[in-house]
């Protein structure tokens, strides 16, 4: 029998439940909306910083004044548990007690870091890829966050522009995969459960066509070029439920993305149903100023807040001018409690008004950063991101005996490891390449190091990528004492592997290059350790394809392993030595030299098509119109052939569907994975099309000698297109499907798509 107290209680709890539970959410917002003045509001579009030094997180003093008087909503780089409780304390001492959201760039990893978004593509496992963002999202929150500002849904095909570390590459239909599964991972089913976080994608819209490849610069496309190829990521992330959007910093039909109504409110909220808040990129209302859009602030922020835009990243633009522009009739009142609306609601949807300290458990903190299971799935994700580019002579693996000299500046970097975007994460750490191989081989293999170069031979350069540590003018006389060091090594050993690529601080934001292969310095390295005629294995630490046409030449083993995160030295160590048959395929086509550039996998055909022995037709010179390696690629330690590609009707109705189906045999001496890709082209069309383009894969494993048949299947809905109306359609006519490893590299076969 339950005791008479315990049942007064339990009743008095029932009918006593908050106001906040008795009400709708739509209810509840507005009767808070109606409480606040024009500041509350204001300061609920408001997003400010915080800031990290060596005693940790801070706040400047005129920042903790406006979160005092509620003219904060958000906070970004603010984490821990502590810390932000801590802030948000001071929000509950506010009024109206309306909970602070905090905001961090959680790109590939919070604590435990993954590859880079561009590696990770290359395993083509989206349940690894949502898992490395549910993992993500566990973290963060566990940290005291609400926000990730990712997934980076940008179509890419210019690697000189640093950011294609943080997307998924150059291929629409994959990026649209891939931004569906991010925003399933870090956003979970359930908003309001403490382990979960809103998914922000960035950046809206095209800023992966910047031209010239030159970060913040602008951008200009056809309207078909961005429905049918650039749109579509963005829109898979909304239709996934993605909570919030980051405008970009390009313009779009000649007006910034910020101020940019038809982008902001006639697309993406009209057309596609958005119902979520945009957010700014860092100062970009203030930055429509340098466009030339406005004259002065007060202008911008009027242009943005009409526009669609919710919330002020940093800028204070909002705070500083929307009072000023509804008394000047430039806004309305409607317009400012629409975005106030949307900015409560993300907050309401987390469940911090019911608890605004749901994410600050320093319990959930000590369990769930950088545990042995998040570790282990990282280094799963590691290893199968990497991609085999050569192996002549099958010097890859190595044997666990004898002796390997380890050369290169990027050997033993811990912080070049986790790569660029790893903002909470610990480079301190990361497992480097010298650590991981001690570890694989267990003492049987002699290993020597020796960093051989500096990362760059350009000393200006090289004190900002090496802000961790002083640089001392002379330590780049010691370059020519390094390299002989290092040759004479290389002597000494059975096998050599090489070490070279990028910094992490030459790929990502503000990292764009005009020569994207290897530094001169490390190439000159390079050549004198190929010189000594011992079997050299090179491996590539970057953010993005490089230019390796003579490394291609005359290196006999290639390994492109990214930046790979916490586990990276342990990941390329378990694929060096064989424990670990490397399976990844490229997402973004690796050009020969910049001259190439941009070059894609799906282009157009042109009026005159290459011809050798036709000197008007569309080709360079001095080099061939082909890649150096093609989108998809990426060999194996074993072989597989393919065969029986077969479709199984020659004709495909107006709304029907076919089967297409190939035979994949393991040919070689290893059991393996394989990416089996599917291509198809429409031959003739009212618009042109691309020469391919990917509609499908499948990733299986086969034992060695064993074969499998993998099926397709292929609907008209497949092929449609955006004609010259804006209509997306599909046309009757001939068509291609293509089958095989890579998009180059396939066997083909037709069939005809009828009215």
């Amino acid at each position: 029998m339950i005791p008479k107290q315990i049942l007064f209680l339990a009743t008095a709890i029932l009918l006593g439940t908050s106001a906040l539970a008795q009400q709708t959410k739509a209810q509840f917002l507005n009767s808070l909306i109606a409480k606040m003045t024009l500041d509350e509001k204001v300061g609920q579009l408001n997003l400010l910083t915080s800031f990290m030094d060596q005693t940790g997180p801070f706040m400047k003093d005129d920042y903790v004044s406006d979160i005092e008087k509620g003219r904060c909503g958000a906070i970004f780089n603010a984490y821990t548990p502590q810390f932000t409780r801590k802030l948000q304390d001071m929000a509950m001492k506010t009024r109206l007690k309306i909970p602070l959201l905090f905001g961090y760039d959680v790109i590939h990893g919070h604590k435990t870091i993954f590859p880079i978004p561009l590696g990770e593509a290359c395993t083509w496992d989206l349940a690894l890829m949502e898992k490395s963002a549910r993992i993500a999202a566990v973290e963060a929150s566990a940290d005291g966050l609400h926000w990730t500002y990712s997934p980076m849904a940008d179509i890419a095909r210019d690697p000189r522009w640093g950011r294609v570390a943080e997307g998924v590459g150059e291929d629409t239909w994959l990026g649209v995969q891939v931004a569906k599964a991010k925003v399933k991972g870090y956003q979970g089913t359930d908003l309001s459960a403490a382990n979960t976080i809103l998914a922000c994608v960035k950046h809206f819209a095209l800023y992966g066509a910047a031209e010239a490849g030159r970060d913040y610069n602008t951008v200009d496309m056809s309207r078909i070029r961005m429905l049918e190829t650039y749109l579509p990521p963005y829109k898979a992330a909304i239709d996934a439920g993605a909570a919030t959007v980051m405008t970009s910093f390009n313009e779009i039909d000649g007006v910034p993305a910020t101020g940019n109504k038809w982008l902001l409110t006639d697309l993406l909220r009209k057309q596609w149903g958005f119902k979520g808040f945009v957010v700014t990129d860092y100062t970009s209302i203030n930055e429509m100023i340098n466009h030339g859009v406005v004259k002065d602030e007060y202008e911008a922020g009027g242009l943005a807040l009409r526009a669609g835009v919710d919330m002020d990243m940093q800028g204070s633009v909002f705070a500083g001018h929307i009072a000023g522009l509804l008394k000047d009739k430039k806004i309305t009142q409607k317009e400012i409690d629409q975005a106030v609306y949307r900015v409560l609601e993300a907050k309401y949807n987390l469940g911090l008004f019911k608890n605004p300290y749901l994410y600050c458990d320093t319990v959930r903190a000590q369990r769930d950063i950088m545990n042995e299971e998040h570790l282990q799935v990282a280094k799963d994700i590691a290893v199968r991101s990497i991609v085999l580019l050569k192996n002549e002579g099958d010097v890859l693996p190595l044997r666990k005996q004898g002796s390997i000299a380890l050369i290169g500046p990027l050997a033993d970097s811990k912080r070049d490891m986790i790569g660029n975007w790893s903002a909470a994460g610990d480079w301190q750490k990361a497992v480097t390449l010298l650590d991981g191989l001690k570890a694989k081989s267990g003492g049987s293999v002699k290993i020597s190091y020796a960093p051989g170069a500096y990362v760059t031979g350009d000393t200006a350069m090289l004190r900002k990528l090496l802000n961790y540590r002083k640089l001392e003018p002379a330590d780049t006389a010691n370059a020519a004492q390094m390299q002989a060091e290092a040759v004479a090594l290389a002597r000494s050993a059975d096998v050599v592997i090489m070490a070279l690529g990028e910094s992490q601080g030459m790929t990502g934001e503000a990292a764009s290059r005009t020569d994207i292969g290897i530094p001169a310095n490390q190439k000159a390295l390079l050549k004198a350790v190929l010189a000594t005629g011992k079997p050299v294995v090179l491996v590539l630490t970057n953010g993005r394809p490089m230019t390796l046409e003579w490394e291609d030449a005359n290196v006999p083993a290639i390994l492109e392993t990214w930046f790979l995160g916490t586990q990276a030295g342990h990941a390329i160590a378990d694929v060096l030595f064989g424990d670990y048959n490397p399976a990844g395929k490229l997402t973004m086509t690796f050009p020969r030299n910049e001259g190439q550039i941009p070059i894609y996998y799906n282009s157009k055909h042109t009026g005159r098509p290459i011809d050798p022995n036709n000197k008007y037709s569309s080709k360079y010179l001095d080099a061939p119109n082909t890649p150096l390696y093609p989108f998809g690629y990426g060999l194996s330690y074993t072989q597989f052939s393919y065969s029986n590609l077969r479709v199984s009707r020659a004709q495909m109705a107006a709304n029907g569907s076919l089967e297409v189906s190939v035979t994949v045999t393991n040919t070689g001496k290893y059991d393996g994975e394989e990416v089996v890709q599917l291509y198809v082209q429409d031959l003739v069309g009212s618009v042109t099309r691309p020469v391919k383009e990917l509609k499908g894969f499948k990733k299986i494993f086969l034992p060695k000698g064993a074969n499998q048949i993998v099926s397709f299947r292929i609907a008209a809905a497949d092929l449609k297109f955006y004609n010259s109306d804006l209509k997306f359609i599909n046309e009757p006519g001939a068509c291609k499907v293509f089958v095989g490893s890579n998009s180059r590299d396939v066997q083909e076969a037709d069939f005809e798509l009828m009215r």
